[in-house]
């Protein structure tokens, strides 16, 4: 140092060492320091996605997701990503959390993770402590039950209609003739629902709910950018933006339709036929489909019917796709992609006739699968696709690190930031979920599965076992739990989910009753 020289600020130092022009060699402890300096600064944009199954484009399947695959293009695919519970409520409430369902002990649709959990602190609540500005639009918690602790300014969903006019004049016969029976509407709502789908034509993407939300969240970000959001102040923003297609019901206007042929969809190779040896507990009923207009009460539906629903899921994700590209669109033109770590996630998979199943609610592959998209700037490895088993209780630490934030205490996953770089990065042993059952069929039992690199093992407590090679069933079509020779191997996989899992030890203990 020169008698010229003065030393750095801790402000200059940490200005130097976060150009990305400059090139300065620093010890590693320092080096570290400079690094998160310049993660903590960045945005978050969190899309959310009801019912998506990974089969779009970056996942090599046949739903066109040009947006979606833009997005997986500059970031990290992660191929083998799973929920904690494929339910829409329970998922969400376990990565919003980072806790595992038994921790919540949200299992259903009405529960509110605070009654169980009243101070912990959720991911974009830990963001607004962190001094970010935090928004959530859409579905992000469950319907009805946001949570206002975690945003900065309330939380907004638009009112548009589920269906078009053809559906919307289904729903109401149905309710005239619910009215003139003099029924209870709240008590026999669930049968008054309109069509499973529908092609709307001449109507705008505005005209349903993922439309009008991409409009508010592209207002959002012009607002961010300019520095005049309410309450925003030119912090960094967590935007959380929830598309509810393509959940149930599969609306979506016709030029989604359009991009697909029904006659070139097939239906699965195991369509109707249950996994050889299955344990009748791990199978349901799909009463939310049945639900829906025209669906059948009892048996399955037409291969008609299984055709329109397909394209209807199709539609309706295509669609989604699509206003999520506004989304993205608007990020990079207001020049805040290379400020911004941008997640896509859905919160379980969907069943389109395999095992004769559909919608979710099973511990099965289908269901239990998730999407999830990473893209972080600077990443080394941009179109990556990740092998890594990963969770999504693991989005929560993940981001955390991401944006240069301490993880809060008592999370239940692993930071997955690592497989930006190298996705061929080894995270964890295993993935677990679990669905509850309980009803006179099945008794009340909890049903927990672990998803090793090669298998999928899954105990329902007395009412028994499966175990699926995925090295030469993907499909999860044969359970090989109860054949001789994989006793040995059906001992190692209990007790590593034991070990896991205490809801799973504690049932074993108690054959026969559900976890708390």
């Amino acid at each position: 140092m020169t008698h010229k020289q003065r030393p750095w600020s801790r402000r200059e130092f940490v200005r130097r060492a976060t150009v990305g022009a400059a090139s300065i060699a620093l010890p590693a402890g320092l080096a570290a320091f400079a690094g998160n300096a310049a993660r903590k600064r960045r945005n978050v944009l969190f899309l959310a996605v009801d019912d998506l199954r990974p089969s779009f484009g970056a996942y090599g399947g046949p739903i066109k997701t040009p947006n979606l695959d833009k997005l997986a293009a500059g970031g990290t695919t992660f191929l083998r990503a799973y929920c904690q519970q494929a339910v829409c409520s329970p998922s969400r409430t376990s990565l919003l959390t980072g806790r595992r369902p038994d921790t919540t002990r949200v299992y259903d649709l009405v529960t509110h993770f605070r009654k169980n959990l009243p101070d912990v602190v959720t991911l974009p609540q830990h963001f607004k402590q962190n001094g970010y500005h935090t928004e959530g639009m859409g579905k992000i918690y469950h319907d009805g039950l946001d949570d206002e602790a975690s945003w900065s300014v309330p939380h907004w969903t638009p009112k548009r209609p589920t269906w078009g006019p053809e559906g919307m004049a289904i729903r109401q016969r149905k309710i005239a003739a619910a009215e003139a029976a003099g029924e209870d509407l709240k008590r026999v709502g669930g049968r008054l629902r309109g069509p499973a789908w529908e092609s709307v034509d001449g109507v705008p993407d505005s005209h349903f709910g993922d439309g009008a939300i991409a409009e508010h969240a592209v207002e959002s970000l012009n607002a961010f950018a300019k520095g005049g959001k309410p309450a925003g102040g030119g912090r960094p923003f967590f935007l959380a933006v929830g598309f509810s297609r393509p959940h149930l019901p599969f609306v979506a206007p016709k030029k989604y339709w359009d991009l697909y042929d029904e006659k070139d969809i097939r239906l699965p190779a195991n369509y109707k036929k249950a996994p050889e040896d299955a344990v009748p507990v791990a199978m349901h009923a799909w009463g939310e489909l049945r639900s829906y207009d025209a669906i059948p009460r009892t048996g399955p539906v037409t291969d008609e019917q299984a055709r329109k629903l397909i394209h209807g899921y199709y539609a309706a994700a295509s669609y989604m796709d699509a206003q999520a590209g506004k989304v993205l669109d608007e990020l990079d033109r207001l020049g805040l992609r290379e400020k911004t770590v941008v997640v896509l996630w859905g919160d379980h998979g969907w069943s389109l006739g395999e095992h004769g199943l559909w919608c979710k609610h099973t511990n099965f592959e289908d269901s239990a699968r998730a999407p999830l998209l990473l893209r972080v700037p600077g990443q080394k490895r941009p179109g990556a696709r990740s092998r890594a088993l990963a969770e999504l209780v693991d989005v929560f630490p993940t981001l955390c690190e991401a944006a240069g934030l301490p993880a809060p205490q008592g999370l239940a996953g692993k930071s997955l930031l690592a497989a930006t770089d190298d996705p061929d990065a080894a995270i964890k042993a295993a993935a677990f979920s679990q669905y509850p059952r309980g009803n006179r069929r099945t008794g009340n039992v909890m049903g927990y599965s672990m998803r090793t690199d090669r298998y999928r093992y899954t105990e329902w407590g007395d009412k028994g076992s499966e175990l699926y090679d995925h090295q030469g069933d993907p499909g999860e079509n044969v359970n090989l739990a109860a054949r001789p020779d994989n006793k040995a191997l059906v001992e190692t996989l209990s007790k590593q989910l034991r070990a896991a899992y205490p809801g799973a030890a504690q049932q074993a203990a108690k054959p026969g009753t559900a976890a708390p």
